[in-house]
């Protein structure tokens, strides 16, 4: 029996999608920018050898700059979903296009209704900030207050996202967990995609600084996933990084969280010890979260050549029957203006030794074509209106 990896590189998109002049993103492009930083150097003899760099020709016209590719095939997906967010670009992945416009919070600040600031409070006293801003700067201009007063961080950004910053120590972990738990419903309702606790500790005399330990708490899929349609069938989904947090844990058996050279070293484990016609769905996010909000490009390509390097020693443990596939969920370019992600197409990088396509006849796929293929390859059934590409 198969098994199926699915591995996104959180926001390495190849060119501005079709319609990402109406997202402001027109000329975005998180790869090819990063090569030009680097003057078309970059080491990545493994992602190279599936085709990524044809990927990149075929979306933006930008010319290669590795060798022909070796042996796997390559794609390039666009998503239908309107959205350049993490929800979007998952789902989609997973054979579910998203069927309703996420809400945004327009206004800079003050950023949230007053009802849901009122809820906010009667949970847990006040707020502070309601605004637009970066994650790592309204810690540090609201950390002092908040530790102060007790009153959480609240803030937003072009994303469908209502995100609640507190320290990990005074305010504790679990009740920040806890604070989100409780704010969900409402702001799911009105279709905000994402309540989201961003954990911090630190002192003014030293600084502060996030942790690891964020935690989504995402609206459900609005129809049964990939995920779903793999455990329906009694078989096993073992997610790493944050992909039980973007699913809400439906459909997957077990999820491992971590740095990305924490969750490298568990989808080693998982290649090793993978049950036969299992889902492996693996998330590496400090690619958007490290480096492409905070606009450093050459952050961005030193992870990009870890990541190679670190992937070439599990690709030599690959089965004979095993389907690999690469892929992205949007763009954050790291020279774009501004810290929020880019409306992008995405690589689809396909490593099976048993793939009837020859090297680079794939082309334009759609997002929800990879959750067809993938369930083609497990021989389960597949839902939704992807198409299978092997």
């Amino acid at each position: 029996m198969s098994r199926a990896f699915l591995i996104v590189l959180d926001s390495l998109g190849c060119g501005g999608a079709p319609d990402a002049e109406a997202f402001g993103d027109a000329g975005s492009n998180t790869l090819g920018h990063i090569l030009k930083e680097r003057n078309g150097t970059l080491n990545m003899p493994n992602l190279a050898g599936l085709g990524l760099g044809e990927a990149l020709k075929h979306s933006s016209g930008l010319p290669s700059p590795w060798p022909k590719p070796r042996h796997g095939g390559w794609a390039v997906a666009r998503e239908i979903s309107k959205g350049k967010d993490t929800p979007s670009g998952h789902w989609e992945l997973a054979g579910v296009p998203v069927p309703w416009d996420w809400h945004y919070f327009q206004n800079e600040t003050p950023a949230f209704p007053a009802k849901i600031i009122q809820s906010f409070a009667e949970f847990v006293g006040g707020s502070l900030a309601n605004c637009h801003a970066s994650g790592i700067e309204v810690i540090d201009v609201f950390a002092d207050q908040h530790l102060k007063t007790g009153f959480p961080i609240c803030y937003t950004s072009v994303d469908s996202v209502f995100q609640i910053a507190a320290h990990e120590d005074t305010f504790g972990l679990q009740r920040l967990y806890d604070l989100c738990s409780k704010m969900a419903p409402m702001l799911h309702e009105m279709k905000v995609g994402r309540v989201i606790a961003r954990p911090f500790v630190g002192n003014a005399e030293q600084g502060f600084q996030r942790t690891l330990n964020r935690k989504d708490f995402s609206i459900d899929p609005p129809s049964p996933t990939l995920c779903d349609w793999v455990t329906d069938a009694g078989r096993s989904v073992f997610g790493i990084g944050k992909i039980g947090d973007i699913f809400s844990m439906r459909g997957i058996t077990s999820c491992q969280k971590g740095s990305d050279q924490q969750l490298m070293k568990h989808l080693d484990d998982r290649m090793e010890n993978a049950l036969e016609g299992s889902l492996t769905f693996a998330n590496f996010v400090e690619f958007d979260s490290l480096y492409g909000h905070r606009r450093d490009p050459e952050g961005y390509a030193k992870a990009l050549e870890w990541f190679d390097y670190e992937i070439g020693t599990i690709l030599k443990k690959a089965r004979p029957d095993d389907l690999i596939l690469f892929t992205a969920d949007h763009g954050n370019d790291p020279t774009w203006p501004g810290t929020d992600h880019t409306r992008e197409q995405v690589p689809v990088l396909i490593y099976y030794k048993k793939m009837k396509t020859e090297i680079g006849t794939i082309g334009d796929i759609q997002f929800q074509d990879v959750a067809a293929s993938v369930a083609a390859h497990l021989r389960i059934p597949a839902r939704g209106s992807g198409r299978n590409f092997l």
